[in-house]
């Protein structure tokens, strides 16, 4: 099947995913995550948390892999990836802390208090995981 007619829309037709990171050892570590794609940019974007097991595999082996299945498991997209990683949010109102408040709004909409929203961001040390497609497979009757 050409990239073309591989079922790009369950990327844009669902926010939630498998997210394949590898341990130390070569093992697969799976996560489930939201996350929003841009088709232009054939880019993943998902909020992690610095400290947790996908955030340090990725910095030690930037290579990934993302899995979406269709509601009847009738589809399938798998994607080889490529990850970079902002900075921590440190402070409220910095670069990745605006990136974390978009990444929401594409993801669930409008919060509620958006300042607490972005102390939280810094709290909880965030940052945006920006996933590269490399190659795509999948299937779909």
């Amino acid at each position: 099947m050409t990239e073309a007619a591989l079922p790009w829309q369950l990327l844009t037709g669902t926010k939630r995913g498998i997210l394949v990171t590898l341990k130390r050892d070569g093992r697969p570590q799976l996560s489930n995550v939201g996350h929003s794609y841009d088709p232009e940019q054939r880019l993943l974007r998902v909020s992690v948390t610095d400290g947790r097991a996908k955030t340090k595999n990725l910095r030690r082996d930037p290579r990934a892999s993302y899995y979406v299945t269709g509601q009847d498991m009738n589809a399938y997209l798998g994607l080889d990836l490529d990850a970079e990683l902002t900075p921590v949010t440190a402070d409220p109102h910095d670069a990745t802390a605006d990136e974390l408040v978009e990444l929401y709004r594409l993801i669930a909409g409008e919060h509620p208090d958006w300042e607490e929203f972005r102390a939280a961001m810094v709290a909880d040390r965030r940052l945006v995981l920006r996933l590269h497609v490399r190659h795509a497979y999948g299937f779909a009757q």
